[in-house]
């Protein structure tokens, strides 16, 4: 396979949503083309990780600009594996669109914008210079504003300004961050960047990781700067939601994961101290937040928060094990909280409300649907042998390797807590007797296939993850030693475009 391969995430997101808004008269036709196209990314994605794990990390220059003057895709271990994760869910989102947005006004119009905001997320992930991983995260900015304001009523548009805003903010200081960057190092091509910041006075260094880790931590939601996230989800439709729970927050912890690895190393950034506190607490007031919560999607939101937090911990504490559960619990966490999201819109599609006070039976109702709730339920608290608990294993393992034992008992505390908010969602939904004055709304059997095929297959995922956990693992090692050995990544970027400007 050809390395230029790699730039067909990308290109194909942005090819399915030209030709989706092409048809965009046609319901059948834009529902077509957009689960055709998503279900092209994924035999993509599979065949440039397969190739990245034979062939090692693929480079590719675009317009024959070569590094580190040019833009360049690169595709390593840990870029590959996102990408096969964001197109596995891109394709399970479409399914449910489907079913889920297909009344509203606007259907096509949400076709077009998740395919957009897919190739803003396969960029962010395939970038290799600092600017373009900016572009992509506005492509991203962009795309998940079109999906909160169409046929948004005022709450919706609300939530809308309440992300905009903030991630506005983020914006102008990693604009600010890479302006000083640049006029420090006259580069912005991460490979360069690995060897030219160590010229650059540890002050600067300083103050331009700093201005990197605030414009992230809004990105990525972590402590204290996580309020947009749970006031801007809890509005959004149940498609929309999933998608942007399992995706937008983790590429911010990924532009932290190659940045603080790559470009500035956490234990000499001045800021390991910082992350480890900061990761306490999103954990802690993440899990908090949810369990003080009586709505589905709002408990499911603070969630996403306190899981964020595992992976920051994995980064501060900075060791090949750490580093290592991170990435595996970002793979983890994408397919659980998407599968999460998409049960829950299937539950306020039955009971038109996803408050917990209007619900109940539902497990004697739909036993089926109880069976796949506590899958990722029970993956998400940690219980063996389901994906979460070999995340959670190997940073709390890392942290008390470390001696932060502190970290590893606040992980634990927050693990119990997510239990008792599972077993909420549990005990109101499904298991106590329903409401009197509450009836289910009828679903037919095509959008009850639209709905369940997608939560089943992620369920399926979560469980081979968990039972195939060494596989997983040896791949998230592989892709944690690119990191903390990042000499073949800045070989085989520099490496390429020097051998092709020979003579």
């Amino acid at each position: 396979m050809s390395a230029n391969w790699i730039v067909l995430p990308v290109f194909m997101p942005l090819l399915t949503a030209c030709l989706t808004a092409c048809v965009y008269r046609s319901r059948l036709l834009s529902s077509i083309v957009s689960c055709a196209g998503a279900a092209a990314a994924v035999w993509v994605a599979l065949m440039i990780l397969s190739n990245v794990l034979i062939s090692g990390t693929q480079v590719t220059a675009l317009g024959g600009w070569q590094a580190p003057f040019g833009i360049v895709f690169v595709a390593d271990a840990l870029a590959a594996s996102l990408i096969v994760i964001t197109a596995i869910i891109g394709m399970a989102v479409t399914i449910y669109s489907c079913a889920d947005l297909r009344r509203r006004k606007s259907y096509p119009l949400y076709h077009v914008m998740i395919h957009i905001l897919l190739a803003g997320v396969a960029g962010s992930f395939l970038t290799g210079d600092v600017f373009n991983l900016y572009v992509w995260f506005e492509v991203m900015l962009i795309a998940a504003f079109g999906l909160m304001v169409l046929d948004a009523e005022k709450p919706q548009i609300d939530a809308a300004i309440k992300y905009t805003v903030l991630n506005l903010v983020s914006t102008m200081v990693l604009l600010l961050a890479i302006g000083l960057l640049y006029g420090a190092t006259g580069t912005l091509n991460m490979a360069d960047l690995h060897g030219k910041i160590q010229q650059v006075p540890q002050s600067t260094q300083t103050i331009v990781a700093g201005l990197f880790f605030f414009g992230f931590a809004i990105k990525a939601s972590f402590f204290p700067l996580y309020s947009w996230l749970p006031a801007s989800y809890s509005f959004l439709p149940s498609a929309v939601v999933a998608l942007f729970a399992a995706l937008l927050t983790k590429v911010g912890v990924y532009a932290m994961l190659r940045l603080f690895t790559l470009v500035f190393a956490v234990d000499q950034s001045g800021y390991q101290d910082t992350m480890i506190v900061v990761a306490a607490l999103t954990m802690l007031m993440g899990v908090l937040g949810a369990a003080s919560q009586f709505h589905i999607k709002k408990i499911l939101s603070f969630h996403i928060i306190s899981q964020i937090g595992y992976m920051l911990m994995g980064l501060a504490i900075y060791t090949p094990l750490a580093i290592s559960g991170t990435i595996f619990y970002i793979i983890h966490h994408i397919i659980v909280k998407a599968n999460l999201f998409l049960i829950g819109g299937y539950i306020e599609r039955r009971y038109g409300s996803d408050n917990l006070a209007h619900m109940g039976g539902l497990f004697k109702a739909f036993p089926l649907l109880g069976f796949l709730f506590l899958i990722p339920a029970f993956s998400l608290a940690g219980f063996p042998p389901l994906s979460g608990f070999w995340g959670k294993f190997l940073v709390i393992k890392a942290s008390l390797q470390t001696e932060y034992y502190l970290l590893a008992a606040t992980a634990l505390f927050v693990g119990l807590l997510t239990i008792f908010s599972m077993t909420k969602i549990w005990g109101q939904a499904f298991w106590k007797p329903a409401p009197e004055h509450v009836k289910q709304q009828p679903i037919n059997r095509v959008d009850s296939l639209l709905y369940l095929s997608p939560v089943f297959a992620l369920g399926l995922i979560t469980i081979l993850i968990g039972l195939f956990a060494e596989s997983f693992y040896q791949v998230a090692s592989q892709a944690s030693n690119d990191l903390l050995n990042p000499q073949g990544y800045v070989s085989a970027v520099l490496a390429e475009s020097a051998a092709r400007v020979e003579p």
